[in-house]
């Protein structure tokens, strides 16, 4: 098994050949141990309140709406709520349902000051597979971590 620092060396070389902002893209399994072994780390959902509510949420996970069903309007007070929740000096980790919003969210939030900011990719439920369906390919889901529904 890797180590903390071998893992977020990994992601870091990945945002750097992708010409990216922020420190580091992280895989769900990467960005599960990194959040369960780096003291003070953070994992944000950005997902809708709906996309929660019907697909499932990751215990423990920060929930800060990025946008809002329907309608997609983007969270006015994202920011100040990121602020609010999460130290600037945290590792942060963003995650979504499917990596862009979180790398949206990624970059708004190194543009604002966070020097540790990674984005998860594949999200919480990835890439649909030849059936168009979502949570079975890759994603946390997928991976097999740990996940609820109400």
């Amino acid at each position: 098994m890797p180590t903390l620092s071998e893992f977020l060396q990994r992601a870091q070389t990945r945002a750097r050949h992708a010409n990216l902002p922020y420190e580091g893209v992280l895989t769900p399994l990467e960005a599960d141990f990194i959040w369960q072994h780096a003291p003070g780390a953070k994992l944000i959902d950005v997902r809708s309140h709906a996309e929660l509510e019907l697909i499932g949420f990751i215990p423990g996970a920060i929930l800060l709406e990025w946008q809002a069903f329907p309608g997609w309007q983007l969270n006015p007070y994202f920011l100040p709520q990121l602020k609010q929740q999460v130290d600037k000096e945290a590792l942060v980790m963003f995650i979504c349902r499917s990596g862009g919003r979180s790398h949206q969210s990624a970059i708004l939030a190194h543009d604002a000051g966070y020097t540790e900011v990674y984005n998860v990719l594949e999200g919480f439920e990835g890439d649909k597979n030849a059936l168009h369906r979502r949570g079975l390919l890759n994603g946390w889901k997928a991976a097999g971590l740990e996940w609820e529904q109400k």
